[in-house]
């Protein structure tokens, strides 16, 4: 059972409850994002990104336990409104149950409602897998950014335009 403090949610679909973040969660989150990549962010960023991005910074359920998290920002380029997805993992138990894609339209829908008119994305070039995610979801590559990461490979920035 979740938490009486965990049952107003966003959505609830097939028995997960999607929900605002809250700072209760960062120990959790910090671990999924530790079993999901490379070189994770550490609890401070959560914290500090919690703090910044509220209203986009998204838990998914499944009964008691956190299944995954997305966060996102906007950035305003002054032409133009964008939703970018910083940061999105599964729990290596959840994976493959329609999680990622519900929290990513999670995530889309908020940025339409803060009047994004698109999304952005980075992705390493070496993680087919999630290129082909995103691609799944709508998202194009628009270009790459060499050495992007901490170990020098290139990211691939991906787009979905909502308009």
């Amino acid at each position: 059972m979740i938490p009486a403090e965990r049952t107003r949610s966003d959505a609830v679909r097939s028995g997960l409850a999607i929900r605002h973040t809250i700072h209760s969660d960062i120990p959790a989150i910090v671990a999924i994002e530790r079993e999901s990549f490379v070189d994770p962010w550490d609890q401070p960023t959560f914290t500090e990104t919690l703090s910044c991005f509220p209203d986009t910074f998204f838990t998914v359920w499944s009964g008691n336990e956190i299944a995954g998290f997305a966060v996102g920002g906007y950035e305003d380029t002054g032409e133009n409104i964008y939703g970018h997805i910083c940061n999105l993992a599964i729990k290596k138990s959840h994976q493959g149950n329609g999680i990622g894609r519900t929290l990513v339209t999670r995530l889309e829908q908020q940025f339409m409602i803060g009047l994004a008119s698109a999304s952005t994305l980075e992705v390493r070039v070496g993680n087919t897998p999630a290129q082909k995610f995103y691609r799944n979801l709508g998202y194009t590559e628009v270009f790459r950014i060499a050495e992007y990461y901490a170990n020098r490979e290139d990211a691939i920035v991906m787009m979905k335009w909502f308009i």
